[in-house]
C-alpha cells in the first residue's frame, strides 16, 4: 500500500517537475534567454527540492563505513582462560540476560549482564550530519574493564529493525556497512561464546 503511495507521489512530482522545465524553457525563448540554460536550471532546482541531501549522504555513510566500522577481536575466550585459569568454567549464562538503559530513545547504552564476568554493551547514537547513526556493540571484562571485541556499524535510518525509512525520503534508507551484517553477526557469536562457556567447550 505504502509503496503504491509512494509511485503516485513520485509520479506526480516528476510531471510537476517537467512542466516547471517546459514553462521555464518556454519562457526563456519568449524573452530572448538561452532555454537551455534555463530549463537546466529549472531541472537542477527541482531536483535539490527533494534530493538536495541523497549524494552527501551517500557519501558520509561511505566515508564513515570506510575509516572505522568493522570487526575487531582484542582478546580470544582462549586467550582469556589461559589470563584467567579456573574462572570460565564456573561462570554460568543469565539465561534472561538482564539488562540496564542509559540515555533516551535515541542516544541510549543497553548494558546487558551476562554472567558473573562479561557484560554485552550496545550503543546507539544519532542523528548526526546527513543522516548518519552510529551503532556499536562491545563484550567487556566487567572485573578489568577489557574490551574484548568490538563491532562497529552506521546506517543512514534511526532504527536497522523495522522496514522503512525513519522518515519520508525512502531512498536514503541504508541499514548497514558493507559487511555490517556479517560483522554484527559475528560478535553475536562471540557474545555467546563468554555468556554460555560450558555450551561451548
Amino acid at each position: 500500500m505504502f509503496g503504491l503511495v509512494y509511485l503516485f507521489a513520485f509520479g506526480f512530482y516528476l510531471l510537476v517537475s517537467a512542466l516547471v522545465v517546459q514553462r521555464t524553457m518556454k519562457y526563456a525563448r519568449v524573452n530572448g534567454k538561452s532555454a537551455k540554460r534555463w530549463g537546466w536550471s529549472a531541472a537542477l532546482a527541482m531536483y535539490l527540492l527533494v534530493f538536495w541531501d541523497w549524494i552527501p549522504t551517500m557519501a558520509v555513510h561511505q566515508y564513515y563505513c570506510a575509516t572505522e566500522a568493522g570487526f575487531w577481536i582484542y582478546k580470544t575466550p582462549e586467550q582469556w582462560v589461559k589470563e584467567n585459569p579456573g574462572v570460565m568454567e564456573a561462570l554460568v549464562g543469565e539465561k534472561g540476560a538482564s539488562t540496564a538503559r542509559q540515555g533516551d530513545m535515541q542516544n541510549y547504552t543497553d548494558i546487558y549482564f551476562l554472567n558473573q564476568r562479561f557484560n554485552w554493551i550496545v550503543k546507539h547514537n544519532g542523528q548526526f550530519l546527513f543522516n548518519r547513526w552510529r551503532h556499536e556493540q562491545e563484550v567487556v571484562d566487567v572485573k578489568t574493564a577489557d574490551v574484548l571485541a568490538r563491532y562497529v556499524d552506521f546506517s543512514t535510518s534511526q532504527t536497522r529493525r523495522q522496514a522503512g525509512w525513519s522518515g519520508w525520503k525512502m531512498w536514503l534508507d541504508i541499514r548497514n556497512c558493507r559487511d555490517g551484517k556479517n560483522d554484527e553477526g559475528k560478535i553475536g557469536e562471540f557474545m555467546l561464546k563468554v555468556k554460555h562457556p560450558k555450551e561451548n567447550r
